[in-house]
């Protein structure tokens, strides 16, 4: 075994484990149902991240399955547009984060669920994010051309819903937390030279799973000065502070809960400094919804 292989391994091994923060939860200051998704086609919303570029965009994605597309809607569900992406597959689509490329501004998509956790390499997709029609969502556009790239993890395959990217490009991915702790993992801006890359561990995150509660990460996003990160699982929202590093430490111990909110809470993106939007797959008998949530007192 190559002695940088062992280190990182002896990394994982020795990483502190998530238990030593107590999170002090409590119910959100304020939040507001805004609405549901009028598409009929946003069924299983895995992710979001809204637009800085496009006041009041907000890019969203489906999971497994589904059309290889993102859907351009408003902070109320209404759609404003549908926008296929040349060349990609969506074997399992669980997140969609906003940050800078060659092209300018970019949307960067994640096929990364791996509910067996199997899956030998998962795959990124990078674009120029798209110009929103003024007044059309009617019909499907495509996209630039779309970049990929394959990442491994150190450590073998992770479940992972989470995804953001930072000003520097680099992408940062969250893990679920399916069986073996939530970690964190990095992808540098430099790796898309190339085809093929391996993550780099950065942490261990300090939320213990817990599928009893809800407790599994569905979404991460950094806030638009990038100084904190909010990670959402089905049943509570986690604040971070970001250092130089890029490692992540807790905000004061906060979580703000949304058990119950949502028939399935999926996607999590900042609005601004305070706000926040949660979108949720459909239920059987309505459309997915979406929240605006204040996790701080004014």
């Amino acid at each position: 075994m190559p002695f940088r292989t062992l280190a990182v391994l002896l990394g994982l091994i020795s990483a502190p484990a998530a238990a030593q923060t107590a999170w002090r939860k409590a119910p959100p200051a304020h939040v507001t149902p805004t609405g549901y998704f009028a598409s009929p086609a946003i069924t299983e919303a895995s992710g979001a991240v809204a637009s800085r570029s496009q006041p009041g965009v907000i890019w969203v994605v489906n999971d497994s399955g589904n059309d290889t597309v993102v859907y351009a809607v408003d902070s109320t569900g209404r759609d404003l547009g549908t926008f296929r992406l040349p060349g990609a597959i969506n074997r399992d689509w669980e997140a969609i984060a906003l940050g800078p490329c060659p092209a300018g501004s970019c949307l960067f998509v994640g096929d990364i669920g791996d509910n067996l956790e199997q899956r030998q390499s998962v795959t990124l997709y990078r674009l120029p994010e798209p110009t929103v029609p003024a007044d059309d969502p009617a019909g499907v556009r495509r996209t630039a051309a779309v970049d990929s790239i394959r990442v491994r993890y150190p450590d073998g395959p992770h479940d992972v819903e989470g995804l953001y990217v930072d000003a520097k490009g680099d992408a940062y991915l969250v893990s679920k937390g399916r069986s073996s702790g939530i970690r964190l993992f990095r992808v540098g801006a430099d790796a898309w030279s190339g085809a093929e890359t391996v993550a780099a561990f950065v942490q261990s995150v300090p939320i213990v799973p817990d599928v009893a509660i809800g407790q599994w990460v569905t979404d991460a996003a950094l806030s638009p000065d990038g100084t904190r990160v909010a990670v959402r699982t089905y049943s509570a929202v986690f604040f971070f502070r970001v250092s130089d590093r890029g490692t992540l430490a807790p905000d004061e111990d906060r979580a703000c809960t949304v058990a119950g909110l949502e028939p399935q809470g999926e996607g999590i993106t900042w609005l601004d400094d305070r706000r926040l939007l949660l979108v949720s797959e459909a239920a059987r008998t309505s459309a997915g919804p979406l929240h605006v949530l204040e996790c701080r007192p004014r």
